[in-house]
């Protein structure tokens, strides 16, 4: 059984038939583009800041060409440590991204040897010395990428966004980008890039935007100029590389407006969907625990419990309920819905709770945790079944399932909802296949 999603401008239900039944393999509509590409170049301006600043983190430095680094490794709990990981943890707000550019520019050394792997694994003791290289252009150019489109008119369009796809271009990741798709797509004007350093999607992802500044130039074209979104155009949220699902964009500037603050205000409708390692208890409940970037690791953000575990932390608020026990109680079926939409929230709201989502590396849903909730709660003789199903595990087992906003131009109240994916469904059926109990849980 086939099924296509769903075209609809409302829909209403559309989780609980999915839930109350064993998942079909699913077949996406995919629709070709073909426009004319666009491209355009990001660059840092040569303004110079004090080098305290890097490290102090008195202020938040936006350009890092040229700072250097002179330290030795120390205090290394597991005896070791990635080579661009440290230098990331030592020069405050610096991206990854940037390190490892560094890295393979040939401007990084340890013990006096000049390393370009940023997987090198430094020790106590080591002695590195870094130079930050000079940001290199990034450009937007659009691609002929299938996209799965799910609604679109005139102002807006709304794509199934599948895993593995970044949402846009990056330092490590310019091309393939939905971004680039949607360039290509919408034809929408060349971008105005300003002196920026950006973010991978590892670094910032599930997260709405700010409402952006931007300069009309005429009836049709408009470029975004005062912030990060310039290389993101039409991007009013982010889904993170390996999350699955629905995801606006806006194709004009007016919409772009309308949407940010449908965001900013939190009046959009967000539901999630997801796998995760063990069983939440309660079986429904809030979590209303801000969310900071880890001081250890800025690529995962952290539930603020306390002053010294992350930096600058924001209100964070979501709703959940467990839908579905699975295999015996090892894993569970919950769904998610977002008061605010933070930096990882869902994944770290879910680590939280002290059930990460299944096959999320990041916030410890590894494949050891996941088969350690369902192991003992099997008999031995599934065991190899369940190692087997875990081991297809290669994201975070997350899908944007639901999307409802108020149309920017008429106002009408649009919703649409997609079922997860394959791979997503395969691992579902799996579990559902060993046992499953229905939850008759609420907000």
């Amino acid at each position: 059984m086939s099924l296509s999603f769903p075209t609809a401008r409302t829909l209403t239900n559309s989780f609980a038939s999915f839930l109350h039944r064993k998942p079909p393999i699913l077949t996406p509509i995919h629709q070709k583009v073909s426009v004319t590409s666009c491209s355009g170049a990001l660059h840092l301006d040569d303004e110079s800041q004090g080098e305290e600043d890097a490290f102090s983190g008195r202020r938040q430095r936006t350009n890092y060409t040229g700072v250097r680094l002179q330290e030795s490794v120390e205090d290394v709990k597991s005896g070791k440590i990635r080579l661009d990981t440290w230098i990331s943890t030592r020069i405050n707000g610096i991206s990854r991204a940037r390190v490892q550019s560094s890295i393979r520019s040939g401007l990084v050394s340890v013990n006096n040897r000049v390393t370009v792997k940023a997987s090198h694994m430094v020790r106590h003791g080591d002695k590195v010395e870094c130079t930050i290289s000079e940001l290199q252009p990034l450009k937007a150019e659009g691609e002929d990428i299938a996209l799965d489109i799910v609604y679109e008119d005139e102002h807006v369009l709304v794509v199934n966004k599948p895993a593995h796809m970044v949402v846009h271009p990056a330092p490590g990741n310019t091309t393939g980008t939905l971004v680039n798709g949607i360039l290509h797509h919408c034809s929408l004007p060349t971008p105005s890039f300003q002196d920026q350093e950006l973010l991978s999607d590892d670094d910032l992802a599930d997260i709405e935007l700010d409402e952006p500044s931007v300069n009309q130039t005429n009836s049709k074209d408009f470029s975004y100029s005062t912030n990060e979104t310039s290389v993101r155009p039409g991007i009013v949220h982010r889904l993170d590389k390996g999350t699955s699902g629905l995801l606006v964009v806006a194709k004009d500037e007016h919409s772009h407006a309308h949407l940010s603050q449908q965001f900013k205000q939190h009046t959009i409708q967000r539901i999630y969907v997801s796998l995760t390692c063990g069983v939440p208890c309660p079986a429904s409940g809030r979590v209303d625990i801000p969310i900071g970037r880890d001081l250890t690791n800025r690529l995962r953000m952290v539930a603020d419990t306390g002053p010294t575990k992350c930096g600058k932390s924001r209100y964070a608020a979501s709703r959940y309920r467990v839908v579905e026990i699975l295999a015996g109680g090892g894993s569970a079926l919950v769904e998610w819905r977002l008061e605010t939409g933070r930096t990882h929230q869902i994944r770290a709201h879910a680590k939280y709770l002290g059930i990460p989502l299944m096959g999320d590396e990041v916030y410890g849903g590894t494949k050891n945790m996941a088969l350690a909730r369902l192991q003992p709660k099997n008999p031995s003789s599934l065991h190899g079944q369940l190692s087997q199903l875990v081991s297809k595990v290669d994201r975070p087992c997350l899908h944007a399932l639901t999307l409802g906003f108020k149309h920017p131009c008429t106002g009408e109240k649009m919703q649409f909802s997609c079922l997860p994916p394959v791979d997503f469904a395969e691992i579902l059926t799996g579990l559902r296949n060993i046992s499953t109990e229905k939850v008759m849980s609420s907000y």
